[in-house]
């Protein structure tokens, strides 16, 4: 007999609509092997709190039409920002991905959290008021280790002042809304599954910009380890990096030779005049050689690393973003460093490919994973009502 389980029926209901398992009530019972009875009571609570809408008709082969059902108010929508070092990416997410009002507007992460959240909240104010709906969450992309039970990043090299600052309370409590933050490269892995939902059941996403980070996703869920960290690629120690010193105070780190801060580096002492990542990339598609050379070779130590996590994971898809993968030198050396040092078994199938949402995916992220933390919190308030559990149901509610 299959073993029970109190999750909410319901919280099924919305899990399957919400992965694109079930459209209408008819696929719900087929899914759930519940009665027909059961089903409708859960669609009707979640639809009395604003969770599904049903609407719409999808043809069948007999009998009335059927109505569709979809996660979530048209109008709800959450604000987001994909925060780098002197700028953040900002913009509206709604239900499944969409996203409206983008804009990269100046902020200094060396101002401390109080200055930049302040900055945050204008310009989310700004976008609120510009934007026709209702605000039900807000998130946040963050360039360090992050501590998602706490709500607070912890140690993070190059943000000073922000050490277990309670980022994700105070921004709640200045919009009124339920907040979400999260590691950078994890937020651009969960925006990018999103977007391919179903297409991709192992993924690495690694994001290398200034620094270097890599989210994990299994299954639909993302992947963050026992203590949160997982996916911090750019403290690997290097061989080649030798004693070259680090940000986050050891040496020899992938991110000495491998991230852009590392290219600004050596092209300085080459002679060139560099003082941005985005000087490295302009000056690589210039077609200065001494730049493509260097491109290359951080290329090749990245994927020297990666060979090591694809060999160990064996994920179906490795994705590539931040503003290096832009430059093809570097993502050339990548792909042919996987090649040369994983098993063919491993590489065989093994898609690596660019982000598609590009320069968007980590603001996406922050912002369905903001509108999911939003409904499991409103989920918390609906009665639980045993039923068998469903096979390889995911546990994550994209929306």
């Amino acid at each position: 007999m299959a073993e029970k389980t109190h999750e909410s029926l319901a919280g099924r209901v919305l899990a399957l609509v919400a992965g694109g398992q079930a459209t209408t009530r008819t696929e719900l019972g087929q899914q759930l092997g519940a009665p027909a009875s059961s089903v409708s009571l859960a669609v009707q609570q979640l639809i009395a709190r604003g969770l599904v809408t049903e609407e719409g008709q999808q043809s069948s082969t007999g009998g009335r039409p059927r109505k569709v059902l979809r996660v979530g108010h048209r109008d709800e929508f959450a604000v987001a920002a994909d925060l780098g070092g002197h700028h953040a990416r900002i913009g509206i997410v709604r239900g499944g991905g969409a996203r409206e009002r983008l804009s990269t507007v100046p902020l200094d992460l060396a101002a401390g959290p109080e200055a930049c959240l302040d900055l945050l909240v204008d310009e989310f104010a700004r976008l609120v008021d510009a934007t026709p709906g209702k605000l039900s969450a807000a998130g946040l992309s963050l360039p360090g280790p992050v501590d998602v039970e706490a709500g607070c990043v912890d140690s993070p090299s190059r943000m000073p002042g922000w050490h277990r600052y309670p980022i994700r309370e105070r921004l709640a409590d200045r919009l009124g809304v339920t907040a979400a933050i999260g590691n950078d490269a994890n937020m651009m892995a969960f925006g990018e599954d999103a977007a391919h939902q179903g297409e991709r059941q192992y993924s690495i996403t690694v994001k290398a910009g200034t620094a270097i980070g890599a989210g994990i996703m299994l299954d639909g869920r993302l992947y963050l380890g026992a203590g949160g960290a997982a996916g911090d690629i750019t403290h690997v120690r290097v061989l080649a990096a030798g004693d070259i010193p680090c940000a986050c105070g050891n040496t020899g780190c992938l991110e000495t030779v491998a991230s852009g801060a590392a290219l600004q580096r050596i092209l300085r002492e080459s002679g060139r005049s560099v003082s941005t990542t985005e000087d490295v990339v302009a000056l690589v598609e210039s077609g200065d050689p001494v730049a493509n050379q260097a491109a290359r070779q951080a290329g090749s130590y990245l994927g020297e690393v990666l060979s090591a996590n694809v060999n160990f994971f064996n994920p179906d898809t490795v994705l590539l973003g931040g503003i290096l993968s832009t430059l093809e030198p570097f993502v050339a050396a990548v792909r042919g460093q996987l090649y040369k040092g994983c098993h063919p078994l491993l590489t065989r199938d093994l898609r690596i490919e660019p982000t598609s949402l590009g320069a968007d995916a980590g603001l996406v992220g922050a912002g369905l994973q903001a509108l999911q933390q939003s409904l499991a919190a409103t989920l918390e308030s609906l009665p639980r009502t045993p039923v068998a559990p469903v096979a390889r149901l995911r546990k994550e509610v994209h929306v």
